[in-house]
This record gives structure tokens, sequence and C-alpha cells, in this order.
């Protein structure tokens, strides 16, 4: 009974890890789960103490539970129904399909990787590169926001900085969910934006079932109360204007919502604005190039590259911050408020009136995030030379035109950032960002415009020329097809 047994050594090592998996899943695993599952409770507790706009539950509810629940809506169904019709396939090949979209969709919030590093990230990130401040905000209408609507922060779309300086601005008031396109699905860098509580969209994507799988989970997610934001424009501005807006993830925001079922939805219109925009070069590079072509070529070594370059300076104490980024909040807008006064409602409206309607609703928003773009040093004086046509400014003549510029500003109502509250001050500034870059220079005294670097001069004239209303605007070229 107790005589030894030989056996192989791949077998013992077998048992062993058998063993050893065992171990983890039956003893240590549970201890793991408990206290990274403690962790998390405790922080929705401590974010829903001092959060304005609380954590809803549907953001909290177990990722399997959500992705389940997209598949089993009646929508959801009949779009897989309907694909199994037109691709001739198996209805278990669809269900697949539309699973995995479902897994690419649905987030995996964690409150705990939110605020204790999410926020920490975006905010030391930020604070690194730019100088970073709050101008406009309609603090009285944000605060007579109703708790149980949802909010919605809507944006213009400057540079991909945007997530993160909106996210450590708005930390403190909100937790919010983005749509974020298929740039960022890289290793590592998606289960981080998952975990954020952020959802990856295919923007050009024209495959009905996903279509609808993320209509539907952009649905739920509003009616159930989630903060959220999000870019109409689409994509990063070419050219600096703002481009026009596009319609389809509104629309699944607001497209069947019924005021006498659905809670209010409510829009934050947000402006944003840098000094240097750090994708400025690429982005007007590639102007000329059709809308749906392929805009950044840069690799992770790039980006690795840019960052150690970044951090080699601060240490050499030779970093020059990127100057201003400054976000501003405009008056929130009810969408239940807007019906009300368009007296109308998009449950009682045909297919083609409920898209005519929900135009027409995401353009007056687009308009008033065109509103409230703060307008910083770079633009103002980016502007003054940029109209001089060639001909040199002394540093006296800059700043009378700068002042009548500000003036004329802020007449017609713009919201300017004025860095210390100095226009003289705002001036040198601006002046200095734009010498460093050697987008302009100065010769005997004189400013002029760089040989070659008009275009991006034109970038940041074009983040505030919608502000000048009594300008005549150019005339838009139009888009090319996409490939």
């Amino acid at each position: 009974m107790f005589d030894s047994v030989s056996i192989p050594l791949w077998i013992a090592i077998v048992f062993g890890l058998f063993g050893v998996i065992g171990l983890l899943d039956r003893i240590i695993g549970p201890g793991f789960r408990w206290f990274f599952r403690r962790k998390a409770n405790l922080a929705i507790d401590e974010l829903n103490t001092r959060l304005h706009l609380r954590i809803q539950p549907f953001k909290t509810t177990k990722r399997q539970s959500l992705i389940d629940q997209l598949l089993l809506d009646g929508a959801v169904v009949k779009a897989i129904e309907a694909h199994v019709t037109e691709a001739n396939v198996p209805r278990e090949v669809a269900m697949a399909k539309a699973e995995h979209y479902a897994k690419e969709i649905v987030p995996n919030f964690n409150a705990f990787t939110y605020s204790k590093i999410g926020t920490r990230l975006a905010r030391w990130a930020s604070t690194f590169v730019y100088r970073v401040r709050l101008g406009y905000a309609d603090d009285d209408g944000l605060s007579k926001i109703d708790p149980e609507a949802t909010v919605v922060f809507v944006m213009n779309h400057r540079s991909n900085m945007d997530y993160v300086l909106v996210t450590y601005l708005a930390s403190a008031s909100a937790t919010l969910s983005y749509a974020v396109g298929e740039w960022a699905r890289v290793w590592l860098l998606q289960n981080l934006i998952h975990a954020m509580g952020a959802y990856f969209i295919r923007r050009d994507s024209g495959n009905l079932l996903y279509r609808r799988v993320l209509a539907r989970y952009v649905a739920m997610a509003t009616r159930s109360g989630v903060t959220q934001a999000i870019f109409p424009e689409g994509g990063l501005s070419r050219d600096g204007h703002l481009r026009d807006p596009k319609f389809g993830l509104l629309g699944y925001m607001i497209g069947g919502h019924d005021q006498a079922k659905h809670r209010d939805v409510v829009f934050v219109p947000v402006g944003l604005n840098y000094d240097r925009v750090l994708e400025d070069r690429i982005l007007t590079g590639v102007g000329r190039k059709a809308i749906g072509e392929s805009t950044f070529k840069v690799g992770f070594g790039g980006v690795l590259g840019f960052i150690w370059n970044l951090l080699k300076l601060r240490f050499q104490g030779k970093l020059y911050r990127y100057g201003y980024a400054c976000a501003s909040f405009g008056k929130p807008i009810s969408l239940q408020g807007w019906l009300a006064k368009e007296n109308t409602s998009f449950v009682k409206l045909s297919s083609d009136k409920r898209f005519k309607a929900i135009e027409k609703f995401g353009t007056d928003l687009m308009g008033k995030v065109g509103d409230v773009v703060p307008v910083l040093p770079v633009a103002l004086v980016s502007t003054v030379i940029k109209e001089s046509k060639g001909e040199p400014l002394s540093e006296l003549d800059m700043k009378a035109k700068v002042l009548s510029l500000v003036d004329e500003l802020e007449s017609q109502g713009a919201h300017l950032y004025i860095p210390r509250m100095d226009r003289d001050y705002a001036i040198t500034t601006g002046l200095r960002m734009l010498t460093l870059r050697k987008l302009i220079i100065e010769k005997d005294g004189y400013f002029e415009i760089m040989a070659g670097e008009e275009q991006l001069i034109d970038y940041y004239v074009n983040s505030i020329a919608h502000l000048r209303k009594n300008k005549k605007k150019p005339r838009k070229i139009p888009r090319t097809a996409s490939k």
C-alpha cells in the first residue's frame, strides 16, 4: 500500500500544473476577485459622493450581462435574422458575428481604474504638455441639470489630446464614456480604454448588422443615464475650420426618444482650442487627400520617441510647454425642451422627417459648440499677421491690431482666454510661441510669416474664423469622394 510508484517526469509536471491551476482557481482566485471587487465598489462609492453626475448602475453592470442583454434585444435579433437571409449563412454564424461585434463595442468599466489611474494619467499628460485652463463655463446652467437626466458632452475635435484634456477637466463632475475610433485598438491601450468606460466604433462601416448592434448599445446606454462625450465632426479638422457634423451617433442616442417614457437627454456644448495642436503638421500635410483616406502614419515607436524627447527636454530644463490648452462649457440644451419648442416628437415622425429633425437639432447643437470655442493667444497673433498680407509688422503695430481684434471678438460675444488678464502679456505669449516654432520670423524688429509656413498659420487662423460673424467666410472646397 505504501510502496513507491514511478511515473514519467512529464506526467508529474502535468499533474503539478493542474494542481497549481486548481489552487489559483479555487483558493487564491476568489480572494483576488473579492479584493479588486471591493476596491472597485469603494471607488464607486467615493466617486458618487463627489460627482455631480453619479455613476449609473448600467455602467457598473457585469460586461457579459450587458452583452447578453444586447444580443437579446428585439432590434438586434431582427438584424441577425436579416443577416442570415441576406448573407445566406447559418443562424449560428450570424449570431457569432453579432456577439463578436457586441464584445468589441461593450466596455468593461472599472471605477478604480478610471479614478485612480485614468484621470491621474490624464491630469499628468495634460499639464505636462500644456498650460491647461478652464475658459468660459455656464455655471448656473450646469448646476441646474437634472441629476436623473442623461448628460452628453458635445465637442469640437481639434486633437487626439481632446480625450485626455476633457477627461481631466470633467473628472470632478462626471465619469465620461467616449466613442473611440479604431485608431486606439492596439494592445494594452484598448484594455485601458475599455476599463475607462469607452466603446470602440468603426466609423465608416457599412455593415448593417454591426450598425444595428452599435445603435442598440448607444440607445441602451443613453436611456440608462450613462454620461457620454461625442465628437459630431467624426474626425480631426485638417484645415482648422469646424467640420460639417455627422449625425449617425446622435441619431442612435435620440432617434427613438419618447418624452413620455424616457429620461431627458441634456447636451452640454464644449469648445476646445490649443495654442499648439500636437498633430498640426500631420493634419495640414494630408489636407489635400480625400476625407476617407488614412490620416496618421505614426507608429508606436514614433509616439514613444515623442514622449522620450519631451521627458529629456523637461529634465534638461529646456522644455517650453506647448502654450495654452483651454476648454469652455456652454449652456446645456435639453432635448425635451427643444422638442417642446419645435412642437414635435421623434417617435411620431416618419423616418425621413425624423432624420431631418435630428439633422436640425444636430446643426443647432454644433453651432452652440462653435460659439464657445475659446480664442487663445496664438490664434489672435496668427490672424493679425495673416491679414497683414505679407507686410511685415512691428511689435507696436502687431499689438495695436491684436487689441482691435480682441475688441471685435468681444463685441460679438466670443469667449477669449487672456492669460493673467493681461492683453499685452497674451500678445507676447502668442508671438513667443510662433517664433519658437519658426512659423514667423523677426527681422530688424518686424515680424512676418516664415516662407512655406502659410498653411500652418492658416490652420490656427481658421480655428476662430467662425467667431467673426461680420467677416466674410471663405468658400469651402467641396470634399472629394472617399476611396
